[in-house]
């Protein structure tokens, strides 16, 4: 497997200067944010996509230094029920797309999008109790009116353009389990899997490893995000926690540079499952680790991965 980083922490720095960093830090991949909620700092999309030699001398600056591209990243919400939001993000996601055919890239990443209610009105619904009945009526109507109809179209959008989409399983998302990426992915289209970061199941009390077996075939892309539960705050009000990401002391969970909030033995059991259930791509370091800057998260989170990254395959035992 390859070391990579999600270049949006870099979101500071020209393109090749961002590139040169990562280089000397380590990384062998690089993934980009192509719009929506992680920007385009170092991705001109549309210069890119009207214009074959600048996107090949942009493509260059990646070739020249040996890095990969892992992935596009577009996360939104297209299923706004603010209609403006919804088209705008929609519009970034089939740019996305696009781009990454034109580019080779395999796979691009979105969040599953969150709708409102049957009755209108401007802001998302994420429902998380099937009681009062309202509740789960509403849930169901999200995925009956707009969840499949719309993946469906973007599935085959994506699938003719040669892409996969990974879904990161987030919370406020109508995909943020296993359960509800398997129930999208079965209903919409096999190009549909995962963007797996584990940072994001922790809290939920979901077991990574296991989440990992469960989602063998449809892996297309890892984060390397690790999350700490707060033995002081959970334990008191549960992890569901609406305060704000900077108010770390008071929060029920805050998420980590890889290593401080998992140890070794975390990473290792987590590497070697995805290996097992044959995924051998990248694991893109994705730093939101309020308590220190991106640059000493990034150093310290490849430097890590640097000993839990399996990058030989094995050999025929030597009983065989």
């Amino acid at each position: 497997m390859k070391i990579g980083v999600l270049s949006v922490v870099l979101g500071d720095m020209p393109l090749p200067a961002a590139l040169d960093y990562l280089k000397g830090l380590g990384a062998e991949a690089v993934e980009i944010g192509a719009g929506n909620y992680p920007g385009q700092a170092h991705c001109p999309v549309d210069e890119l996509l009207s214009d074959a030699s600048k996107r090949a001398a942009w493509k260059g600056e990646f070739d020249g230094r040996g890095l990969e591209i892992s992935a596009l990243s577009c996360h939104g919400n297209p299923l706004h029920p603010d209609d403006a939001v919804a088209k705008a993000h929609h519009e970034t996601h089939r740019k996305a797309v696009q781009l990454a055919a034109q580019l080779g890239v395999k796979t691009v990443i979105n969040f599953s999008g969150c709708p409102g209610g049957p009755s209108g009105g401007k802001e998302p619904i994420w429902v998380t109790a099937p009681w009062p009945d309202d509740f789960l009526k509403t849930v169901t109507w999200q995925w009956d009116e707009k969840v499949i109809p719309y993946w469906t179209v973007e599935a085959k959008y994506a699938k003719d353009n040669g892409v996969n989409i990974g879904f990161e399983m987030h919370p406020n998302f109508v995909v943020y389990n296993p359960e509800t990426l398997l129930k999208l992915r079965a209903a919409c289209g096999d190009n549909l899997g995962a963007n797996f970061d584990p940072s994001h199941l922790f809290w939920q009390g979901i077991d990574p490893c296991q989440a990992v077996r469960a989602l063998e075939g449809c892996i297309w892309h890892v984060h390397a995000k690790d999350c700490k539960v707060d033995p002081y705050n959970a334990p008191v009000n549960g992890v569901l926690d609406t305060k704000n990401y900077t108010d770390e002391i008071h929060r029920a969970w805050i998420f980590r540079t890889v290593g401080y909030g998992h140890g070794l033995d975390f990473w290792n059991a987590f590497v070697s499952n995805l290996r097992l259930v044959g995924y051998d791509h990248v694991l893109s370091i994705e730093h939101e680790d309020s308590l220190m800057s991106g640059r000493e998260g990034l150093r310290k989170a490849v430097e890590f991965l640097k000993g839990v990254c399996i990058s030989e395959p094995a050999g025929e035992a030597y009983w065989a």
